[in-house]
Order: structure tokens, then sequence, then C-alpha cells
């Protein structure tokens, strides 16, 4: 158990100490191009968190080529900020192509991190599917309505809008008092213009 405590305090240990280079060797980088304060300290956590990003959409097992495109992108602009300053590089006189890059590099980042995040894996797209069918409640069919020999078909029933009865009920009232007698389905269904199944559907609820 205490020899398998130590290699992990072994590797922890490394990975910070590399951590910590890599972060000053692009803040180095960043601040000879130009930028100054806290963005030159903004540059390695940015290029730091879409490797992060990166690497964890290859663990996760789906979409591998945008991931594998955004990780080389991460790892080349980590890589080349710790070979510029082990002397290749004149930190006192940058040249413009990096200075273009350093200054484009947050839109880069921008993007590939907004890729990386709002792509949803599918595994993720599945589980959702699957909990969202696991949601619904189960019905039993039922069994088909059985009809008694000799009797008529029931007739469906017509859906009928509530504006379409209460201009019925004002027809209706207004036939009343001028004739004095109740409207019948055929001059109910005269007056409304509409066809005759759904005019005795109307007459049922006046």
């Amino acid at each position: 158990m205490r020899a398998r405590l130590a290699r992990v305090d072994a590797v922890l240990v490394q990975a910070i100490i590399a951590a910590a280079l890599s972060f000053a060797h692009l803040h180095d980088v960043a601040t000879a191009a130009g930028q100054d304060g806290w963005k030159a300290w903004a540059y390695p956590i940015s290029v730091d968190l879409l490797l992060v990003a990166a690497w964890r959409r290859l663990r996760s097992g789906d979409g591998k080529t945008a991931a594998w495109c955004w990780f080389v992108i991460a790892l080349v602009a980590s890589l080349g900020a710790n070979v510029a300053t082990a002397g290749l590089l004149d930190l006192d006189n940058v040249p413009a192509w990096l200075r273009i890059l350093v200054a484009g590099w947050p839109a880069i980042a921008f993007l590939g991190g907004t890729l990386l995040a709002h792509s949803a894996p599918k595994a993720d797209l599945d589980s959702k599917v699957i909990e969202g069918q696991e949601d619904e409640p189960e019905t039993a069919p039922e069994p088909p309505a059985q009809l008694a020999i000799g009797a008529p078909p029931e007739r469906p029933a017509v859906p009928i809008p509530a504006a379409l009865i209460n201009h019925a009920r004002k027809v209706a009232a207004e036939h009343h008092s001028r004739t004095g007698a109740q409207i019948d389905t055929p001059t109910l269904r005269a007056r409304l213009g509409v066809p005759a199944l759904m005019a005795e559907a109307i007459a049922a609820h006046l």
C-alpha cells in the first residue's frame, strides 16, 4: 500500500513540475509577443484547458477525429512555447508571424473549446433517449370494442369548437325570439352552413 502511494505521489509531483514549467514557458512567449499583464498569464491557462478538454473527449470514445485535431493544436502550442524558450528564439526580437499566432490564439481556443463542450458524445445522447423512454408509462393495449349483433354502429364523435357552439346558441336564441319555437337541426345546419353530422352534434349541445 505504501509503495503504491509512493508511486502515485511521484507521478503527481512530476505532473505538477511539468505543468509549472510549461505554464512559465507559455507565459514568457506571450509576454515576448506583446501580451503583458494578466493577458500573458491567461494564455497558458487557455492552452492547458483546451488540451484537457480534447483529452477528455478522446477518453469518451466518441468524436475522436475532432478531439485529436484540437489535442494536436493545443499540444503544438504548448510544445512550441517550450522549444522556443530553449534559446532557439530571440525573445527580445519576436518575429511578426509569432505575434500574429499569439494574438489569434484566443479565437482559436474559444472555437475549439466551444465545439468540444457543446457537441455531446453519442453515448450521452443515447442515455438521454433511454431515460426518456423509461419515464414513459406503459399502457396496456385496449381490447377491441365489440358491437352488439343487429345494433347500428355508433357514429364517431365530431369535435365541435367552443366558439362555434356559442355562435349556435346565439342563432338558436335569435330564432326562438323571432318565431317562438325551438330551432330544428335542418334550420340550424342551414344557418351555420355546416355538415349534417356536425349540425346534429351542435344541436345536442344546445
